[in-house]
């Protein structure tokens, strides 16, 4: 039996999945901080396999049933998108569920725990820092990708598993709600950021009244698009499938466009002290760009297109804001490690939203002769 401190039994788990095999041993893997996840070793009559078993963290994700049906949804028509094109990679271009004995795409155990298996795909590693303008473009390129697999997705409206995740209004709200309480005595410490939050208040409805509109198409959105979440493969560093589905919901691509920039442009970490190290540079924006509109030129409409600028100053606000936010409601949300991580945390993504207003007419111009 193998037990991990947390007290599941990965072992018996995996003998509940469909595998290719003689189930030989399940270990942890990766270093993801939400979901338990588990590496599962398999002898095949052809040799060895591997697969990849995680029990949904249903604290996190209170509607774990939802989640998993949307994953369920995507994976199986963007695999089948892929064959229908005569992808020939098809295996590893998208996260693929071992259905279980009775025939599920996840498993219920005794005490509730969800839990779901999926191929490993072999020859191909995910990264947590961005590198180069060649690791951007591929990131860009695959999430492009992902989006247009998914397009066309039947079915209706995705369940939305986090309501209101990109809405910035209600975030913003909260932050306007969390300070005027001003529970913790913290605003006099965030005069200049909390000016700079309130300076931005006409922009926060943008794209949340460009959908209700109809201005801007809804579509199905990753919501979590950090470099982390692509496997590049191995030896040609080529993007080759989008991973971690758990927040793909119904929103804007330039959800997914502006986190992009917030988190691939910048040479400096989230919550860098230094500020002068904060900045959005245009050679990484630019294979962004690229990589981007490489992958999503057959659907993409002229004004998603034209926002994908705006797209990385709104969503670097956003997290900002919620830093900020999370600073007056006494860091209640984000775990930190020093008394004002949130605050250094707000200082930076504010910095870098700086850096982007003051490039806004070359990156527009990038865009626009793309």
């Amino acid at each position: 039996m193998m037990t991990t401190a947390a007290g599941h039994d990965a072992l018996a788990i995996a003998h509940k999945f469909v595998l290719s095999g003689e189930i030989v041993s399940a270990s942890p893997y990766g270093s993801g901080h939400i979901n338990d996840t588990y590496k599962v070793d398999v002898k095949a009559d052809d040799g060895p396999r591997r697969y990849v078993l995680q029990r949904i963290n249903h604290n996190v994700f209170r509607r774990p049933d939802e989640l998993m049906a949307n994953v369920e949804r995507v994976c199986t028509h963007a695999y089948s998108k892929l064959k229908e094109t005569g992808e020939p990679n098809a295996e590893r271009r998208t996260l693929r569920l071992i259905r279980t004995l009775n025939g599920k795409a996840w498993h219920v155990d005794a005490i509730g725990n969800r839990w779901r298996c999926y191929h490993f795909i072999e020859g191909a590693t995910g990264h947590d820092v961005v590198r180069s303008a060649e690791q951007a473009y591929a990131a860009a390129k695959s999430f492009g990708a992902f989006q247009s697999l998914l397009a066309d997705l039947p079915g209706g409206r995705l369940h939305e598993t986090i309501p209101d995740f990109h809405h910035t209004p209600a975030r913003f709200a909260r932050f306007q709600q969390a300070l005027a309480q001003d529970a913790h005595g913290r605003a006099a410490d965030a005069v200049p950021e909390i000016a700079f939050a309130l300076a931005r208040a006409h922009e926060v409805s943008v794209v949340v009244d460009a959908l209700r509109d109809g201005t801007l198409p809804e579509r199905v959105t990753h919501n979590d698009t950090k470099l982390n979440n692509v496997l590049l493969d191995d030896i040609t560093q080529e993007g080759i499938c989008v991973i971690d589905l758990d927040t793909v919901m119904p929103g804007s691509v330039l959800y997914d466009f502006g986190d992009l920039v917030r988190t691939s442009t910048s040479p400096a970490a989230e919550d860098e002290t230094d500020l002068a190290k904060v900045r959005m540079q245009l050679p990484m924006f630019e294979a962004l760009v690229k990589g981007y509109l490489e992958s999503t030129r057959g659907f993409l409409t002229p004004k998603e297109k034209e926002l994908l600028p705006f797209a990385g100053k709104l969503i670097t606000f956003e997290i900002g804001l919620r830093f900020l936010t999370d600073w007056l409601e006494g860091d209640t949300y984000f775990k930190i490690k020093r008394p004002t991580h949130n605050l250094d945390r707000a200082r930076t993504q504010f910095k870098l939203v700086e850096s982007i207003e003051a490039q806004l007419p070359a990156m527009q111009a990038l865009v626009a002769r793309t």
